[in-house]
């Protein structure tokens, strides 16, 4: 998952990055409205956490934007006024959630996971494959009934190639779903998350590397 914060207040917007980084989200920052348009042009996000009182551009105005392109981009409003009139106007502007300050951080990751999936096409809250359950909503992950305790990177990964559902997933669509924007393609980032998890994973090796493509989830016999 790949999410835009767009809040002008630098502590709070650097808070909100890191703590979905940590749950494994891929999340960049932006400190105005006119910033956020312009990653919104460049790349694809699948929530938008957005404050409302933007310098630049009105929060109001961006997500007008949104809505008027018919971007899959779900989108939090955050606001300094949780009313229910500031409320009602700002679901009237095409926003799909609103979390009033000061939040409970835990309660936005579970409403930017729970956007998240509405943004990607539906499967179930675990996936399964390969003697691999994935639980999306609890951030956890079992191989034959063992747990993993896979870092945010390692577990947004496995995320991203189960939901691939056996397709190959490219280098640089791993690097777009799941690394920031600041890390560069040429990283071997990918390659070192990769190897790390597929040590986790154990025997028989499951994430196959498709030679000049990408990578994908092997399936096991009987699947």
């Amino acid at each position: 998952m790949r999410v835009l914060v767009v809040e002008d207040e630098e502590f709070l917007a650097e808070m909100i990055a890191e703590g979905l980084r940590a749950n494994a989200i891929a999340a960049d920052v932006a400190g105005d409205g006119l910033e956020a348009v312009r990653r919104l042009n460049d790349d694809v996000y699948d929530v938008l956490v957005l404050d409302r009182d933007l310098p630049g551009m009105h929060g109001d105005d961006v997500c007008r934007r949104i809505v008027h392109t018919g971007a899959v981009t779900r989108i939090l409003m955050l606001t300094a006024s949780g009313t229910v009139h500031d409320r009602v106007e700002g679901l009237s502007l095409g926003a799909d959630d609103y979390l009033a300050k000061p939040f409970a951080f835990e309660e936005l990751v579970a409403r930017v996971l729970a956007l998240g999936r509405r943004a990607r096409p539906a499967l179930p809250p675990v996936i399964r494959r390969s003697g691999i359950a994935l639980d999306t909503a609890a951030r956890q992950a079992r191989r034959h009934g063992r747990p993993l305790r896979l870092s945010p990177k390692e577990f947004a990964v496995l995320e991203a190639l189960l939901r691939a559902g056996g397709a190959v997933v490219s280098h640089d669509d791993l690097v777009e779903q799941v690394w920031e924007e600041h890390v560069s393609y040429r990283t071997n980032a990918v390659r070192v998350t990769l190897s790390r998890l597929r040590a986790k994973l154990g025997e028989p090796l499951v994430i196959e590397t498709v030679s000049g493509a990408g990578y994908r989830v092997a399936v096991e016999p009987g699947e």
